[in-house]
């Protein structure tokens, strides 16, 4: 058996094999030939499954190819060789053997530490205080390390190649979010190039060649200094920023191989600090600060920090009298405040032991502009008196709160994705990420908490707020506090941040490269295409760019809160995908990493997005807008991608949730909106045959309810599935096209009638079902060979009335406008004939919101007899809709009784004799001629007879039975006017002038209460069954009759003689309305009438344009209350 097993695993993965045809993302599956498949079965004992190999591969081949899977980006060098050579291709990539420690831990630390640590911390410490400052390292500390754990949780969910945070959010919350995170993350990283440079350009220029400025700041004050400094870091952050590019265009591998030294470098300064902190507890550093009264003087311009000093028994001016009297005589004019004030010397480094914690405990904000002054020292200011020599004091360079601080300081705990980043690089990607990450996130942490304290605990308070160390002769303020000297920070933080400048337009570029060749933005596909090795040229040159905007700000503090933005979104997402893939419960959420929980995931999602506010309210904003038009951007115009993401899984858990609360009950009527069922004909190359119904579909959809469009093949669904997913194509690529948003379903049945059936009783799902169906009239029913056509048509007549669904049919359906053209005036007529639930009230409403209909007025016609008061109808309907919020012209109708018309019996005799011909289609051939002819010979005997007057015709008139007549009723609906009917003026009338009108009276209320037996009765059913012989009149009119009318069914009579009479009203009123909206009558129950109530529909809507008959589902559908 273990031989067979092995002889069936060869050629199955063989190079040049086919798959299933269905790509899929990263899949290892390879399936053999066809011949070798055939080699493959015979003998072996694997034969039982044959069939299910042909598509699916063996276990033992499956679990080779995982093992040998591997999805590493190929580096610059074995690029250029594979691009050269075919056979290295082939030669497999070694596998990569960085552990954790080389691969996560040291390029994390890398990383998050940077230029705020050196340049920044001590400024937040003096400002924040040491409490404060606490607070702001611990919140953004906590908040990264909440998103190190969700991180972890997501990296080892699976194998996770280059692309780090982005491809973890893409596949997890999906391309929309994916795609909008990812650029936020690119910004980010740009951003924080924009910043290393900066820091870079600021350590330069302050404490290495202060000389090397090009805008001299030498007897410049205030707005033209800080002008000065900001123009001189655009000039030189723009050249370091060409440099770093060009260095990342030429090769990569520089930067890869000077990472070890920068990092370095970072090591070696935070240890310095380390020694100079331990070193101060018995012997602090030297490094006086001059305090004039209480304020900070800048160290600059004196050597010595006294206004006289006694030397060979004389006293003499210093010069920094000389800086503030009009000269060196001791008799000078000075500066009041120099005057009254003493001159102090303080060291700048207490140290350790001194207590200055105490007084750096609390914060101290400044407003932009004002002094440093050192607190609980007295010093006397005149109050009138303005501050003169402002120049020679330390001010603040900027207002300082508490936000400020957070966003100032964030950066320097983001990096925290580079070993995720890396993680094709890893040996074993699902530990090393895990343990890397909380790892240098907690030894971060602890050395920024510690530097806080200590730098509290050491500096004094005038040094820490001293942003740029004037008070300290200029020194870095960090750095004097290093051990063994000053320099060892500024060179260390000077080479870092170059460092992490390169780091950032390295790592950015393949960011952005990973989002193109991904194919969900389509504006960015051009930065997919690099060089022949791979580099992104076309991603550097736009990340320079962008780059280029940060160094154009100049200020270090500006563009720091910016960055802060979009790495927080961008740790929200994270967290927000690790928070929903647990909750969700996916089955393929099954992560290594076994210590996270959703409610952390929750708490460092609200965390970001906290800080996010509190950092810069107005920044958040922006990012957000900026993230949410990437995102509506790719849902629109991106491509469909499918990863199984999260919000997939959440749409499909809120779908669920959905559906089981509106099983509760049906929906209040207010609520009531049409869900339709658009039921459509396919032909043989299953194309529509009415596209127009999906546009009308489309009008009507200003209720936002489901659509379903639905179409019934015949046939089995063994062997005609193709067609139905032919068919189901055609359905979706109609319904884009019309831009109507919904589901189609083929059902495929042994006839087209059961088809349907199936459709209209399946159709939907739990209490998302469809009210209303859809379909257009069969428009070649009179046709012989579409007899079965009308048939079916009114099964689903009777089926959606038995299923309480209303019913729309429209009429001439190629006459309907499509959803291109524009009517610019004409109305909408309403005929409501019946109470239907109020659907004729709600359509026109509906198609009026669409831009098709929008210029119509709509009208409504009812109709009154001649015992109502019209004007009284009229008023009352008004105010009727007028409660609906309906703007509508009324209309009331008054139709007078009328007797039946000549041309009412010939249509009714034509009807009939068409009937009996129709029942004889199943019939032989010769045995349908001869019944055809024995129709013909029996109507012309009749017209032949010369005496009409007979006791025959009498009881053919008033004898009818009345189980037959009720069988042959159409179904009822409640009235709500009742209907007389009126003569038409051009039709000739059999009938005396003073003949009093009875045959076709219509049946009152009253009379409706009187008869049981009917349930109710449409409007223009008649009452009367044998009235007409019971006067002289009637049997006047009925001796008038021609021959061949005598045998015909009354009932028939009436109901064309009320279709003719309608016809004729609406014609006469609605002859030029763009659409006409009129109740269906029901077909009668007795089906030996089928074929007459299509000609009655037909004889009602003839001569009309468009016309949609509208059959209510029994309930009502809108309502006058809130």
């Amino acid at each position: 058996m273990l031989n067979n097993l092995t002889d069936c695993e060869e050629g199955d993965g063989g190079p040049n094999s086919q798959g299933d045809g269905n790509p899929k993302e990263s899949s290892p599956f390879i399936n053999s030939s066809d011949v070798e498949k055939n080699q493959q079965y015979d003998g072996k004992n694997m034969a039982l499954f044959e069939e299910e190999m042909d598509t699916s591969p063996m276990v033992s081949s499956l679990l080779s190819s995982l093992a040998n899977y591997s999805n590493l980006p190929q580096g610059s060098k074995e690029h250029e060789e594979a691009e050269n050579n075919e056979e290295q291709r082939k030669k497999p990539v070694k596998a990569p053997r960085m552990g954790t420690f080389m691969g996560v831990y040291l390029p994390c630390l890398q990383n998050i530490f940077g230029v705020i640590l050196f340049l920044r911390l001590t400024w937040v410490v003096g400002a924040g205080g040491v409490l404060e400052s606490f607070i702001i390292v611990f919140m953004c500390c906590a908040c990264t390390m909440l998103t190190a754990i969700s991180m972890s949780a997501i990296a080892t969910n699976g194998v996770v190649p280059a692309g780090g945070s982005y491809y973890m959010i893409s596949r997890s919350l999906g391309p929309e979010f994916g795609g909008a995170v990812g650029l936020c993350f690119y910004l980010g990283t740009t951003f924080a190039g924009a910043m290393y440079i900066l820091g870079c350009i600021e350590i330069l220029l302050t404490y290495i060649v202060p000389q090397a400025a090009i805008f001299k700041m030498e007897g410049l004050d205030g707005t033209d200094a800080e002008a000065a400094l900001l123009n001189n870091m655009r000039v030189y952050g723009t050249c370091v920023l060409s440099l770093m590019a060009l260095v990342v265009f030429v090769g990569v591998k520089y930067v890869n191989k000077l990472a070890l030294l920068f990092l370095a470098c970072v090591i070696l300064s935070i240890i310095a600090v380390y020694a100079g902190v331990i070193k101060t507890a018995f012997d602090p550093p030297d490094f006086p600060v001059c305090i004039l009264g209480n304020r900070t003087l800048i160290w600059k311009g004196f050597d010595l920090c006294a206004k006289v000093v006694e030397r060979d028994n004389g006293t003499f001016t210093t010069k920094l009298w000389r800086m503030f009297c009009d000269s060196d005589q001791l008799n000078a004019t000075c500066d009041e405040y120099f005057v009254n004030n003493n001159v102090t010397e303080i060291q700048g480094i207490p140290g350790v032991a001194s207590g200055i914690l105490a007084e750096n405990l609390w914060s101290t904000y400044m407003e932009k502009g004002e002094i440093v002054e050192k607190t609980g020292v007295v010093s006397l200011v005149s109050d009138d008196s303005p501050v003169t020599s402002s120049n020679r004091y330390v001010l603040a360079d900027m207002t300082s709160f508490f936000t400020l601080l957070v966003g100032i300081y964030f950066p320097s705990v983001t990096g925290i994705m580079a070993g995720s980043n890396r993680s094709g690089d890893l040996r074993d990607a699902q530990k090393s990420i895990p343990i890397g990450t909380i790892m240098a996130i907690s030894t971060t942490s602890f050395v920024y908490i510690s530097s806080i304290i200590l730098f509290g605990a050491c500096i004094e308070g005038v040094v820490l707020r001293d942003k740029f160390g004037e008070g300290v002769n200029g020194n870095l303020v960090i750095g004097t506090l290093a051990w063994p000297s000053p320099w060892v920070i500024v060179i260390g933080s000077f080479f870092s941040t170059c460092g992490a400048g390169l780091q950032s337009l390295t790592g950015a570029p393949r960011l952005l490269q990973a989002i193109s060749r991904d194919g969900i933005v389509p504006f960015l596909r051009v930065f997919g295409h690099g060089k022949a090795n791979g580099e992104p040229t076309w991603a550097l040159l736009l990340t320079a760019c962008i780059c280029e905007i940060g160094i154009l700000i100049a200020s270090l503090d500006a563009v720091a809160p910016i960055l802060s933005m979009f790495f927080l979104m961008c740790y929200m997402f994270v967290n927000l995908a690790c928070a929903l893939q647990t909750l969700l419960r996916t089955p393929n959420w099954r992560p290594r990493f076994k210590f996270y929980h959703w409610a952390l995931s929750f708490l460092g999602m609200s965390l970001c997005l906290s800080l996010m506010f509190i950092c810069s309210w107005y920044y958040a904003i922006v990012a957000m807008v900026i993230a949410s038009c990437i995102y509506k951007y790719i849902e629109y115009r991106g491509a469909e991608k499918e990863w199984g993401d999260g919000i997939r899984g959440l749409s499909l858990s809120a779908a669920r949730y959905a559906l089981m609360r509106l099983e509760e009950g049906p929906p209040h009527t207010k609520n009531w909106r049409p869900q339709l069922l658009v039921v459509v004909n396919v032909d043989q190359d299953q194309n529509v045959e009415h596209p127009q119904l999906l546009s009308l579909t489309n009008q009507l959809k200003a209720g936002k309810g489901l659509t379903i469009v639905g179409t019934a093949l015949v046939g089995t669904f063994l062997e005609n599935h193709p067609q139905a997913q032919r068919a189901e194509q055609s359905l979706r690529r109609l319904m884009e096209t019309e831009k109507v948003k919904g589901f189609c379903q083929v059902v495929i049945s042994s006839n087209l009638r059961d088809g349907t059936s199936h459709l209209i009783q399946a159709g939907g799902l739990g209490g998302l079902q469809h009210n209303t169906v859809l379909v257009s009239w069969p428009r070649n029913w009179k046709q012989a060979e579409d007899h079965q056509t009308w048939r079916n048509f009114i099964e689903l007549v009777r089926e959606t009335t038995a299923g309480h669904l209303a019913l729309l049919v429209p009429k001439n359906i190629t006459a309907y406008p499509s959803n291109q053209e524009r009517f610019t005036e004409g109305f909408i007529d309403v005929w409501w004939i019946v109470h239907d639930g109020g659907m004729l009230m709600l359509l026109p409403f509906l198609l009026r919101q669409h831009k098709v209909w929008r210029k119509c007025k709509m009208r409504i016609f009812t109709v009154a007899q001649m015992d109502d008061n019209s004007i009284q109808m009229k008023k009352d309907l008004t105010t009727f809709l007028y409660h609906l919020r309906i703007d509508a012209e009324v209309e009331v109708v008054e139709m007078h009784d009328s007797d039946i018309s000549a041309y009412t019996y010939e249509k009714t005799l034509v009807m009939e004799q068409r009937s009996q011909i129709l029942k004889q289609m199943h019939l032989t051939k010769n045995e349908r001629e001869r019944e055809i002819q024995s129709i013909t010979d029996e109507s012309r005997g009749s017209i032949r007879r010369k005496h009409p007057a007979n006791a025959r015709t009498h009881l053919s008139v008033t004898e009818e039975q009345p189980g037959g007549s009720e069988e042959e009723k159409p179904e009822e609906e409640v009235p709500l006017t009742s209907v007389t009917l009126s003569c038409p003026p051009q039709v000739q009338l059999i009938h005396d002038k003073n003949a009093t009108p009875t045959p076709a009276s219509p049946q009152t209320p009253a009379e409706e209460v009187q008869t049981p037996g009917e349930k109710v009765h449409m409007t223009w059913t008649d009452k009367a069954k044998a009235t007409a012989a019971s006067t002289p009149e009637g049997i006047k009119d009925i001796f008038n009759m021609k021959p061949e009318w005598e045998n015909l069914n009354q009932s028939n009579v009436r109901r064309m003689h009320t279709a003719l009479r309608l016809n004729e009203v609406i014609i006469k009123k609605s002859q030029e309305a763009k659409l006409v909206l009129l109740n269906m009558p029901g077909p009668p129950k007795n089906r030996k009438g089928d074929e007459n109530y299509m000609e009655f529909l037909e004889v009602l809507t003839e001569g009309l344009n468009r016309v949609l008959l509208v059959r209510g589902g029994g309930r009502e559908v809108i309502t006058i209350y809130s």
